[in-house]
This record gives C-alpha cells, sequence and structure tokens, in this order.
C-alpha cells in the first residue's frame, strides 16, 4: 500500500524546484567586506576546508558546469563569490530571491600566513555580522571526516550563534558501508554545538546524490 505524500514536503520539493532549475549567474567577487552588496536577498554560504569541494557541490546544485571555479590547486577562491538566480536587475522591488556564498576555504597550509590571515578574516567577520546570511552549510570532506580547524569554524559559529549544518561531500571516494557510521560519527561531534542544525546531509557531486535534499534543506532554510 502506497503511503499519501506528505504536504509540506511536497510544497518544499516544489519551491526548491522552481527557485534552482531556472540558470544561476555569477554577480561578484567579494575581496574584503566593503565591497559586499547590499543586504537584501537571503544569504546561504559554503563553508570547509580548503579542496572540500565546494564550488563542485555548487556547480550540481544549480546544475551550471563551471558556474563555480573548481581546482585541483586548494586556495584558489580567495573572495566571497556571490551567485543569484538569473533574470533579476538587483534594483529594489526586482532582486533574486536568494544568494549562494562561495567562501574562501581555509585550513591551507601552503598558503602565506598573511594571505591565510586575510582570507579567515574575511569569512569570519562577514559570518559574524550579516545579518541576511540565513544558514551556512559546513562541509567536511567524507574521506578525513571532522578535523581539528573544522572545529574551530564551529567553535566560530556556536559563539555567533549562526545557524550552519553540516554537508559531507565526495562520499562516491568511500564505500557505501562506512556512510552510516561516519554519520554517526558526525553527528556526535554535532550534539553539543548549540548552533548545529541535528542532521548531517550526505552528497556526492559527482555522482548527483543528495542534491535534492540539499535543495530542500535550502529552501526551508530562506523561508520561502
Amino acid at each position: 500500500m502506497k503511503l499519501p505524500a506528505d504536504p509540506a514536503l511536497a510544497a518544499t520539493e516544489a519551491h526548491a524546484f522552481n527557485l534552482f532549475a531556472r540558470p544561476w549567474v555569477f554577480i561578484r567577487g567579494v575581496p574584503s567586506l566593503k565591497f559586499l552588496p547590499p543586504e537584501g536577498p537571503p544569504e546561504i554560504a559554503f563553508a570547509g576546508r580548503s579542496n572540500v569541494g565546494k564550488s563542485s557541490l555548487i556547480n550540481a546544485l544549480v546544475g551550471v558546469k563551471g558556474l563555480a571555479r573548481t581546482s585541483n590547486t586548494p586556495g584558489r577562491t580567495q573572495e566571497l563569490n556571490y551567485f543569484v538566480p538569473e533574470g533579476h536587475s538587483g534594483a529594489e522591488g526586482d532582486l533574486p530571491p536568494i544568494a549562494l556564498v562561495d567562501m574562501p576555504g581555509y585550513g591551507y597550509a601552503k598558503a602565506p600566513k598573511d594571505q591565510v590571515d586575510l582570507w579567515t578574516k574575511l569569512v569570519f567577520d562577514y559570518m559574524r555580522g550579516r545579518s541576511t546570511l540565513k544558514r551556512v552549510y559546513l562541509l567536511i570532506d567524507s574521506r578525513h571526516g571532522v578535523k581539528k580547524n573544522d572545529e574551530g569554524v564551529m567553535d566560530l559559529l556556536d559563539k555567533a550563534a549562526m545557524s550552519y549544518q553540516v554537508v559531507l561531500t565526495k562520499t562516491d571516494k568511500i564505500k557505501d558501508a562506512g556512510i552510516p557510521r561516519l554519520v554517526t560519527e558526525t553527528l556526535a561531534v554535532l550534539k553539543k554545538r548549540p548552533a548545529a542544525y541535528p542532521e548531517v546531509l550526505v552528497t556526492s557531486s559527482e555522482k548527483g546524490e543528495g542534491l535534492t535534499e540539499l535543495r530542500n534543506a535550502i529552501t526551508v532554510a530562506i523561508g520561502t
């Protein structure tokens, strides 16, 4: 016997489809806070260690190959990169419904320390002070799990009372049998984290897995 569909979930999925099915465009790279666009649409930011797969996940999420720059060289993203659905002028009354923000990766030891410090300050100041930022998705490479520098970012997010949710990336790179254990271990880390959303999302940009769930979560987070 087929169970009836959940009306709330069906509505969320419909909103998410409409939001992400349209073309998306890059609008601005922000090297410092003074270059931030005016606060308007809700923003969703993606944080994570260098080479965790942020750009690949954003490209897969919006279905635009090459929108966010990807590289085998960790630390390539050095700005806050803004992406919005196409077709909005940006003027008052014609703002996009959402902006996705690809933040510079952290934890890349080979970059000069002063450069790392600048990137880190930009990201942390943005997360602390942006009123339109609705949620941070903290990406964790499933091959490595939560590392010390990830927990440092969690400390900051908790202190700022900034809602965040962990997204496991590159799950196609590990055995299927290891995923439930990794989710359990990650949830155990998050249990004492006051600002952490108590659910872990499991994704693979390469295989397209978990993207529907992530789109739905974003749609709920921005309140559409």
